[in-house]
């Protein structure tokens, strides 16, 4: 019965270090848009005290702790202070990855709104509004241009270089699409070419680009599963010898040669998912 603690407690960080890695993937996220019903903002916002919806957002926003919460059962299951070091130092680079996640995130939210954006102008231009007019009307609609919002607006208002804001919104990461809108606007006002014409060909265009990485995604979906279950095949190999009677954080914890095996065999996994990380993000570049 002392055995099967150890490997209970195995098996609950060997879950929380799969969810950490796996949990803001691509399939997840589509999952949490196609399924989400009101804002998430402000979905516990009214919740009772001991509601869980309450405290999710709080939950989530320290997801790196987790770390830190795994090494302290490590530590107290093997009597050492050694895991209690690498948990203290995992916490800012999971901190890193999980703000790495969520600019990326960001950045698709961002080039999705520019989408949008193309088309409501287009859709007011053919509905016989005039270009300002219909821009003011879109970009207050879609929200695509973040900060520089005022700016464009208050060109578009006052007769100022319209264009000009446009190339200095599409700056922000995930708004490049705007630098195409800006160049369109140009034409436009320059040539007395259509613009809604040239705006539905900017928004095809985008929205083959959007497409595009989907589709990578999901054929790399197999490979980052694949660099899940290597992350987590050491955490099985101690459940295991746990479950054979042997008790492997005394020999990684106590011993010169489990000390050796330990570090060695870290460098290893640490470099081993760092360098199929590398790849898989290559090929998800279309």
């Amino acid at each position: 019965m002392v055995t099967g603690e150890p490997a209970h407690a195995a098996a609950v960080c060997a879950g929380a270090a799969g969810w950490l890695l796996v949990a803001h993937g691509p399939g997840p996220r589509r999952a949490r848009l196609l399924f989400a019903g009101a804002d998430t903002g402000t979905a516990g916002a009214d919740a009772p005290p001991w509601s869980w919806r309450r405290w999710a957002p709080l939950a989530r926003a320290r997801r790196e702790w987790l770390c830190l919460v795994a090494a302290v059962v490590l530590a107290l299951l093997g009597e050492s202070v050694l895991p209690l070091v690498a948990g203290a130092a995992a916490v800012p680079l999971v901190r890193r990855r999980l703000r790495d996640r969520e600019h990326s995130r960001d950045r698709e939210r961002r080039a999705e709104a520019v989408i949008e954006l193309c088309g409501a102008v287009a859709g007011e231009l053919r509905a016989g509004w005039q270009p300002a007019r219909a821009l003011l009307f879109a970009v207050r609609s879609t929200g695509a241009l973040g900060d520089h919002e005022a700016t464009v607006l208050a060109a578009a208002r006052f007769g100022g270089d319209v264009p000009e804001a446009l190339r200095g919104a599409a700056k922000a990461d995930g708004a490049e699409g705007l630098a195409g809108l800006a160049a369109c606007w140009q034409v436009a006002v320059d040539g007395g070419a259509g613009l809604a014409a040239g705006l539905d060909r900017l928004e095809a265009a985008l929205r083959e680009r959007r497409d595009q990485r989907e589709r990578l995604r999901a054929q790399l979906a197999g490979a980052w599963a694949t660099v899940v279950l290597l992350a987590l095949l050491p955490v099985v190999g101690l459940a295991m010898g746990w479950a054979l009677g042997a008790d492997p954080l005394r020999v990684l914890l106590h011993t010169p040669a489990g000390l050796g095996c330990l570090v060695v065999g870290g460098l290893l996994e640490a470099l081993g998912l760092w360098w199929a990380g590398h790849v898989v993000r290559a090929g998800e570049q279309p």
